[in-house]
């Protein structure tokens, strides 16, 4: 019986893996996930894993390849709006801000990933790098087609900036975290972006 795919030609057991991997993984930690855990969860068999993950860390590159993924689907997004450069930095600061509201709560899972992957030589290690050498390679494109003063410092500093937000974020609380998110990110960048209204704003209008 040939395997089942999706309608885009992906393994269906593929899939059910790699999801059920990369929620309990980011959920619970990788090492603390074992491969029978996520076999079982996923309702396919060993040999089915193996098929498709040669190893454990193959399946967590691939889990961190979906993370990118999602990351890079954000910027192209934004893009794809044809928003003018300097309102395009604007996009992709409160993409980056919704994202962690809606998808990463417990933190950054390249950040995470490699706090349990201590050597810079492994596979995972490697993906973490190029994740993060394309994201900042990214921002700092975008600040240079804004005319930003500095693009390589600004994407630098957004980089650390939301570094800081997604640690923040998962130990305060996203909504008490994201106004300071988004002040230092439009900051960092050296363009006079327009303040984004936050929920203290509307609070003190009503009172008024």
């Amino acid at each position: 019986m040939a395997p089942r795919t999706t309608p885009g030609g992906a393994s269906i057991a593929r899939e059910r893996l790699l999801a059920t991997a990369s929620e309990l993984f980011y959920r619970e930690g990788i090492h603390s996930v074992g491969v029978d855990r996520i076999v079982g969860e996923a309702g396919v068999t060993r040999a089915t894993f193996y098929r498709h993950f040669p190893s454990k860390e193959d399946l967590v590159e691939a889990y961190l390849g979906v993370e990118d993924a999602h990351i890079r689907a954000a910027f192209q997004a934004a893009e794809a709006t044809g928003a003018p450069p300097r309102e395009l930095v604007g996009l992709v600061i409160d993409g980056l801000a919704d994202d962690v509201a809606r998808r990463h709560t417990r933190g950054c899972p390249f950040i995470n990933a490699a706090a349990e992957y201590p050597d810079a030589d492994s596979g995972v290690r490697r993906a973490v790098a190029a994740h993060r050498e394309w994201f900042r390679s990214e921002l700092e494109q975008v600040l240079d087609a804004a005319d930003a003063p500095d693009p390589r410092l600004g994407a630098a500093e957004l980089v650390l900036v939301r570094d800081a937000a997604m640690v923040g974020g998962y130990l305060d609380g996203w909504e008490r975290v994201r106004p300071a998110f988004l002040a230092s990110a439009r900051r960092a960048t050296g363009l006079p972006l327009s303040r984004v209204p936050t929920a203290e704003d509307g609070a003190s209008n009503e009172e008024g």
